[in-house]
């Protein structure tokens, strides 16, 4: 389906995050919520790549926006299905920096308690890739202000996809909507479509 895209949230994320909310309200003014995706996912990554996994049969060769860890599982699925993948702050080798993080979470949306294993963070590990063998299928937005992630892991392990670094901003990324016309046509939305919406209100 042309044009159509999956939204992959992060850790302890969901589909009530802003950008996620952003894109649905985009997508939903322009008629063309049907073709959007915004599952919510399972803390565990390997029920999470399945659920992934069925909406991109669903939805035939969507373009993949990943945020935070959602850009990890992103690039795998990318790399795994030859598809396109915006991806937005990043994580690089999450399993590589969970030190610490093992024990009890609370996913910030829903206030779900669950248990980070070392399952977990085996079931990271072996979704890890190779950086990407076609840098042209990836766009990759990082903001130098990210307190969460080291803007400049993905800067190296992406250095040869399309970057686009904005200096300040923060992990859940500053200015998401404004950007929003970029995203639209790497999906293949023609621009005719959106060229007369202001992107500040959303």
């Amino acid at each position: 389906m042309s044009g159509s895209i999956l939204y992959i949230h992060g850790f302890n994320s969901s589909p009530l995050s802003t950008k996620a909310r952003q894109l649905a309200a985009v997508m939903q003014q322009l008629g063309l919520a049907g073709q959007l995706r915004v599952p919510e996912l399972h803390h565990h990554p390997r029920q999470a790549i399945a659920q992934l996994e069925a909406c991109i049969a669903e939805l035939d060769a969507p373009l993949l926006v990943g945020s935070s860890l959602g850009g990890y599982y992103a690039t795998h699925l990318a790399e795994r299905h030859g598809l396109k993948a915006l991806l937005v702050n990043p994580a690089v080798t999450p399993h590589k920096r969970f030190d610490g993080y093992l024990g009890t979470q609370r996913n910030h949306y829903s206030g779900e308690t669950w248990e980070l294993t070392l399952d977990h963070v085996q079931a990271l590990a072996e979704l890890e890739v190779a950086a990407p063998a076609d840098p042209s299928r990836y766009q990759v937005w990082l903001q130098t202000g990210d307190e969460t992630l080291d803007y400049r892991h993905a800067e190296q392990y992406y250095r040869g996809c399309a970057l686009r670094i904005q200096a300040g901003g923060d992990h859940g990324f500053q200015g998401f909507a404004e950007r929003l016309p970029a995203l639209l046509a790497f999906a293949g939305i023609a621009p005719g479509q959106y060229a007369a919406l202001d992107f500040s209100v959303f």
